[in-house]
């Protein structure tokens, strides 16, 4: 049975929640409970609408309410809700690999389930590791990450991530990486996208050069960083990487979990340079932001480095009790289908172009230094001197005050530091995003010119 909504609810969350990547001085200032959602919108406990600009942390793809999304969910009660996957499976789960099979980038042929884009990335690095293990190279063990990287908050993911404000802290708990830069033309002293790519590939053959003979694996976030500030590779970067991997016989794990299932325009961004990965990781809109269900896929060749005799030793031992649960099996399926009666890649392509064309006419607004968009991924970076490319003071929290007086216009949407993010669900409609754009661009102008810019800086 539903609860209803209670007046002292906010009293009660305030009194016993612990949110995630939430300073919760600040919620405990401007609560915000959610009671329902309706398509590209999300509504609070005073009714009051909110578009999902941000597609609820990046996953959603129909929008809230979907009538063939709920309706899997519900077929799928009647049958079973859940089931291990330990030493046995389901059969929506058989389907759901076999779909997943057949639209993965070519050679991944295996899937192993998990419940989020963090445990998918940690299936992977272990897979990686162990790989060289049962094939007799037990020296090659070390993993490279990229400068900005963001895999996850479990302590493997984490190891390879590497933005300094959420992970500097956690150190000392973590297994040690090789870190190579990425290429950031926006940042670099150049200015210039191939230079950039030219000096990150150097440093990069470099590393692979040197120390080849002890790396496990390479792991990317393909064409796109996310919680770094939506940072775009220059085009055939990717496919460069990959080509080094294989020259020095690293293994490739593309972690696809912000970037998979359309967000970039094609089903997974690593199709755009070509390339097929040893590994690849997805969550997130797997499920159209239904359910947690996420899955690695892999190749036989590394399948069979583990298929053996229980006595070799060689079995993975990894899993989640609700590994491949039958509900989120049964709306990921639901959801792939939609995206062929729905045509939902050609959407996300015709409305990319809407999205360009309008943040196009936003250039002559001087806070914004650079505005990053492949597909429906965006990020608009905020910066106090568009000339020098200089930041703002990071107590002034552009970024949080930007975002929070789009809530008070209508929006939601998370910032990373000063650059705002917009995500909008794939199957919004061009008018919605145009509304939503402008909300974004007004309150933009509202926080970084006065009077309002005023009132931010006192508050810092």
């Amino acid at each position: 049975m539903v609860q209803p909504f209670s007046s002292d609810v906010h009293t009660r969350s305030q009194a016993h929640l612990w949110l995630p990547f939430t300073q919760m001085k600040d919620y405990d200032m401007t609560p915000l409970i959610i009671t329902h959602g309706e398509g590209v919108k999300l509504y609070d406990t005073t009714g009051r609408a909110y578009y999902d600009a941000f597609s609820s942390v990046w996953l959603n793809v129909h929008g809230h309410r979907k009538h063939a999304l709920d309706q899997a969910i519900v077929q799928q009660l009647s049958k079973v809700a859940h089931t291990t996957s330990l030493g046995m499976t389901h059969d929506v789960a058989v389907h759901l690999a076999t779909k997943l099979v057949s639209l993965a980038p070519s050679g991944l042929t295996r899937v192993f389930y998990s419940d989020s884009g963090a445990t998918s990335v940690e299936v992977a690095l272990k897979m990686a590791f162990q790989y060289w293990q049962n094939v007799g190279r037990p020296e090659k063990n070390t993993f490279v990450t990229m400068e900005g990287n963001y895999h996850g908050d479990t302590l493997g993911a984490v190891s390879v991530g590497n933005i300094e404000r959420f992970h500097a802290l956690y150190r000392p708990l973590l297994f040690p990486c090789l870190r190579v830069p990425f290429p950031d033309a926006y940042r670099h002293p150049s200015g210039d996208a191939h230079v950039c790519a030219a000096d990150c590939i150097a440093t990069i053959e470099n590393t692979l050069a040197q120390h080849g003979h002890q790396i496990a694996a390479l792991i990317v976030e393909p064409l796109v960083q996310g919680a770094s500030g939506m940072r775009l590779m220059p085009p055939g970067f990717l496919r460069d990487v990959a080509r080094l991997c294989k020259q020095y016989e690293v293994l490739l794990i593309c972690d696809e979990v912000a970037t998979g299932f359309g967000r970039t325009g094609t089903l997974f961004a690593c199709e755009q340079e070509g390339i097929s990965p040893d590994l690849m990781t997805v969550a997130k809109g797997l499920t159209g932001g239904y359910l947690p269900v996420a899955a690695t896929l892999t190749t036989s060749r590394i399948y069979d480095a583990f298929y053996d005799d229980y006595e070799a030793g060689k079995t993975l031992f990894h899993g989640h009790s609700y590994t491949g649960n039958p509900l989120g099996c049964a709306v990921a399926l639901a959801n792939l289908q939609l995206f062929e009666e729905e045509n939902i890649l050609a959407h996300v392509q015709s409305s990319a172009q809407i999205v360009r064309e309008t943040l196009a006419t936003w250039r002559p607004i001087a806070a914004i230094g650079d505005i990053r968009q492949l597909g429906l991924m965006v990020g608009i970076e905020l910066v106090e001197n568009r000339h020098t490319k200089q930041s703002y003071p990071s107590a002034r929290r552009m970024g949080y005050h930007a975002t929070q007086r789009m809530r008070e216009l209508g929006l939601l949407t998370r910032p990373l530091g000063d650059t705002i993010v917009f995500m909008p669900p794939l199957a919004s409609t061009h008018d919605e995003l145009r509304e939503m754009l402008h909300i974004i661009r007004q309150a933009i102008e509202d926080v970084t010119q006065p009077p309002y810019s005023s009132l931010v800086a006192n508050k810092a």
